[in-house]
């Protein structure tokens, strides 16, 4: 049963690749019908779970009423777009983000919930950091707006370079990544060579710094409330 049941809920994961707008685009009445078999499945899953537990804890558990829910969703959901897709009438499926409740929710994913439990629970304490790093990236932008919004620069493509503040924040926030390095700091360096200490003092802050203490806090919290719930698994 755990085999079939975790087949089927990659299989329904998987449809997104499938869906318009897909990766490698099937007929809707192929992902429906696949769709459909999944939601099938999975209440089958649940009827036999409900068969060998008492009412009273059945419907107690927040679990169950999370698959039902979504099953719900998502057949709502499948109905509505087929009908305005009849209609020739461009519509999104919204109930995609319910999908990984049923990875989470069932009898057989303990560990996985587990792992999820262990990430809710470290949120809130690497939320200092993170604000602390967008502070740094809102005080780098602003420097960045001083700096350069007034040296009337363009980018290679000819638009204005660091005019407005929110592309500015976006920009800066893809350096963190690499990601537009060095395409994004070469206007202002054709300009002036010295504005070159602006972006490495940018990269040391918040690439290395940031990013190293953001992973660290990340690891060592996750790790303390791993240890803390298999400590009350094994106990019990």
């Amino acid at each position: 049963i755990r085999t079939v049941t975790y087949f089927f809920i990659f299989l329904n994961l998987s449809l997104a690749v499938f869906e318009e707008p897909a990766v490698y685009p099937l007929p809707f009445l192929v992902t429906s019908l696949i769709e459909v078999l999944c939601l099938l499945v999975f209440f089958g899953r649940l009827t036999h779970f409900a068969k060998v537990t008492l009412r009273n804890v059945f419907w107690k558990d927040t679990k169950n009423i999370c698959i039902m829910v979504a099953i719900l969703l998502s057949l709502t959901d499948l109905a509505i777009y087929g009908v305005l897709r009849i209609y020739n009438v461009r519509s999104i499926r919204w109930s995609r983000i319910v999908r990984p409740i049923f990875l989470i929710n069932f009898a057989e994913s303990r560990q996985i919930r587990r792992a999820f439990r262990s990430i809710r629970n470290t949120l809130p304490e690497i939320t200092y950091v993170f604000l602390l790093f967008m502070f740094s990236l809102l005080m780098f932008s602003l420097m960045a707006l001083k700096l350069f919004g007034e040296r009337n620069l363009q980018t290679a493509e000819g638009l204005p370079y660091f005019k407005n503040y929110l592309e500015i924040v976006f920009d800066l926030y893809v350096l963190v990544t690499t990601a537009n390095s060095p395409d994004v700091m070469m206007p202002a360096f054709d300009f002036s060579s010295w504005y070159a200490l602006f972006f490495i003092a940018f990269v040391i802050v918040n690439t290395y710094i940031f990013m190293s203490l953001f992973l660290a806090v990340v690891y060592n919290n996750y790790k303390k409330h791993l240890k803390v719930m298999f400590g009350k698994v094994n106990c019990d």
